[in-house]
């Protein structure tokens, strides 16, 4: 049997496919602005890399931010319980996950596999994944350079406001003051890990720690969170993919507890076809239907 996990986040969606054993794909694509359209032409890259046809999935589960818009999904679960399961199967010894999403940072607190506890910041783009392209982009330099170059810094800068346009016009003040390049951009690693660090120990920070979504694979924001922490942090090797990795096993969980006829049941009722909300009849509509 096969499972298919789909995770749409505010800015990258993801898909698992798993036989609860391995994963047997993945794909990792921007998100865009229409879900649905998107959801179905993501699951076909998933399906092809896989080598399966749409009914060769017994059980799908969206999860994330746009999870409502998955039309073809037989049913949707909470982020956070996604995320824990994915980590919790990847390495069971870990016990709290800092989650660094693209508009949102999340601790959640596991013990045996279950969900202990959870915090979510989603008011301030600070710590996340936008925060930080917005530095780049005003700093001028690439998104996937701004950890490598904060790991140059002999001096971190103090930068001292994170909101977003606040810490955009202290980025350039310190600029204009003849700051190096690698020390703003130190200063500012350190200061959204003091900001995530203080979020997270009010779920009672124990080891091991995982960083998942984005942000773990900013390697100056991971230092930095380290050395708050105090304590080592183990990163996925993919970090990204594992709240779709959650929502396929949990997909397989699901489909355990069901009969194969009421599975057919479930199968025929996805919507293959809802695939926009701008128009059903787009040349531009990938089809994953079983016929094809």
């Amino acid at each position: 049997m096969y499972f298919a996990g789909i995770d749409i986040g505010s800015t990258i969606t993801k898909i698992v496919i798993t036989n609860q054993h391995k994963i047997l794909s993945s794909v990792i694509q921007r998100t865009g602005a229409e879900h649905r359209r998107r959801a179905h032409q993501i699951m076909a890259d998933a399906l092809a890399k896989a080598g399966f046809s749409a009914d060769d999935l017994d059980y799908i589960v969206a999860t994330g931010y746009g999870r409502i818009n998955v039309p073809f999904a037989d049913s949707q679960v909470t982020e956070i319980t996604c995320h824990m399961r994915g980590i919790s199967w990847l390495s069971p010894n870990v016990k709290t996950i800092i989650d660094i999403g693209g508009q949102d940072c999340k601790g959640i607190k596991v013990k045996d596999g279950r969900l202990v506890d959870f915090i979510m910041n989603d008011k301030c783009a600070a710590g996340t994944g936008r925060f930080f392209e917005i530095i780049a982009k005003v700093l001028g330099i690439a998104l996937e350079d701004i950890g490598p170059i904060s790991l140059k810094s002999k001096n971190p800068a103090e930068i001292s406001n994170l909101c977003t346009v606040f810490a955009e016009q202290e980025a350039l003040l310190r600029l204009s003051e003849g700051v190096p390049i690698e020390d703003i951009v130190a200063g500012i690693h350190k200061a959204n890990a003091s900001r995530i660090y203080g979020m997270i120990r009010k779920i009672k920070i124990e080891e091991v720690v995982a960083i998942t979504g984005g942000g773990a694979k900013n390697v100056g924001l991971c230092r930095c969170l380290q050395d708050r922490l105090q304590m080592p942090v183990w990163i996925p090797p993919e970090p990204l993919i594992t709240g779709a990795l959650g929502a396929a096993l949990i997909a397989g969980e699901k489909a355990a507890r069901i009969n194969s006829g009421a599975l057919s049941g479930i199968k025929s009722k996805r919507r293959w076809d809802a695939a926009t909300f701008f128009g059903e009849d787009r040349k531009d509509v990938v089809s994953v239907s079983s016929d094809q």
